[in-house]
């Protein structure tokens, strides 16, 4: 199954639109194949603001319906003391909320970006949108992370070699509390990173500490701006480490 046969057999529906470079190529396919529909960006904590920005821009430059929710995960237990499975009660209540607009905008279908690299046994997540009945038109086609930035580079996408970006929660170990402080101080430290010159990084909360995550590539840039990196980041952290084995 191709895009078009998914979007010509599906012509309403509803998508998950983070911003990033899997849910815009579906906003882009949908807008290409006739779909009616229309994108939901869910706001909360757990979001830097520069995802929201993408896309605002891209449902813009496409000429796509797009609702910001404004959602808060935090008010809920279950989220907030950061249990192992975390990410399956956060997926249910954030879908939850677009589930809950959708309907009420009169779509009955809600699309995500999950994609076929994406591996269902590391997201525990994809089990809520399972129980949700959340449809996945890249997954379904067989569509490739590769695949998918090769075919949004083709129609032109500015997210086509955007770096995957994990929610912030994913920066706290797990066990350790959700707090609204320590996500703001992630989102504040990785955009004074970004401001630098990197890409495709993490910072890793290790109480006051944070655990520099970079591509190999990036590394001997780090060691030379080690010095601006541990000024840069010392209004949020008290200490600041680099990691040598890099993200992979």
């Amino acid at each position: 199954m191709t895009l078009e046969t998914f979007f010509h057999t599906h012509p309403k529906a509803a998508l998950a639109f983070s911003g990033g470079c899997d849910s815009a190529l579906l906003l882009w396919a949908a807008k290409e194949y006739g779909c009616q529909l229309r994108a939901y960006f869910v706001d909360s904590p757990f979001q830097p603001r520069f995802e929201l920005e993408d896309a605002r821009r891209l449902a813009e430059q496409l000429d796509m319906p797009l609702t910001v929710l404004q959602t808060n995960p935090l008010s809920n237990p279950l989220i907030a003391s950061n249990p192992a499975d975390r990410c399956y009660h956060c997926k249910k209540a954030i879908f939850g909320s677009i589930l809950e607009a959708a309907r009420k905008d009169g779509y009955g279908l809600v699309l995500d970006g999950t994609n076929a690299s994406d591996n269902a046994q590391d997201r525990p997540g994809m089990r809520a949108l399972t129980e949700l009945s959340v449809r996945s038109p890249l997954r379904e086609c067989g569509l490739t992370k590769a695949q998918v930035r090769a075919l949004s580079k083709e129609a032109g996408l500015f997210t086509w070699d955007k770096p995957a970006y994990a929610c912030l929660a994913t920066r706290v170990p797990t066990g350790t509390p959700l707090e609204p402080e320590t996500l703001q101080r992630v989102e504040q430290g990785e955009a004074f990173l970004a401001q630098q010159g990197f890409s495709d990084f993490r910072i890793r909360v290790r109480g006051g500490l944070a655990l520099i995550q970079l591509p190999q590539d990036q590394m001997e840039q780090a060691f030379r701006q080690r010095l601006v990196l541990s000024q840069g980041l010392s209004p949020w952290f008290q200490e600041i480490a680099l990691d040598l084995a890099g993200r992979i």
